[in-house]
């Protein structure tokens, strides 16, 4: 097994995606900042220096890393580094943590690809991996937990429902 790292905005809303696609884990968590052990409340409010970001457990004989950032990028605005939909801010702007020089190049070339493909340059940061924090469990499976809270969520960032 082996783990990827991207930050896509809300982590709510890019966690059931991935488990359609046989990824056997999906956290949500914080990552890219300084800070040990964030909370949730500091990581929205901008005061960590952190991401929301899910971290992926996946067996690589059953998907690619490249098949996880063809899914990434279908469910991100690559060209936004504002935040993603009604989430703004820093902690909802996109990233990439590479744990590794393979991750990276794979990365790089999907980045270039979308920017090529759509005549802009990506605005998706591409980082070393150094930390991941997971978030609160109220926030793990949140579209399982609380359905009706996530389908609003979901219509009203304007992501594809």
């Amino acid at each position: 097994m082996k783990n990827a790292y991207f930050a896509g905005g809300c982590f709510w809303c890019v966690t059931p995606i991935y488990k359609m696609y046989g990824v056997a884990d999906v956290i949500c968590g914080y990552s890219g900042g300084d800070e040990v052990d964030p909370s949730y409340e500091d990581v929205k409010a901008q005061k960590t220096g952190h991401r929301e970001t899910i971290m992926l457990s996946y067996d690589p004989e059953k998907v690619s890393y490249d098949k996880l950032l063809e899914i990434y990028f279908a469910n991100i605005d690559p060209f936004d580094d504002g935040g993603q939909f009604i989430d703004r801010g820093f902690s909802y702007s996109p990233a990439i943590f590479y744990s590794d020089e393979e991750e990276k190049k794979i990365a790089k070339a999907r980045m270039d690809q979308a920017g090529a493909e759509n005549g802009t340059p990506v605005k998706v940061a591409l980082l070393p991996f150094k930390s991941f924090y997971m978030a609160e469990e109220r926030h793990q499976d949140y579209y399982l937990k609380n359905p009706e809270a996530f389908k609003k969520e979901m219509e009203e960032s304007g992501r594809k429902v």
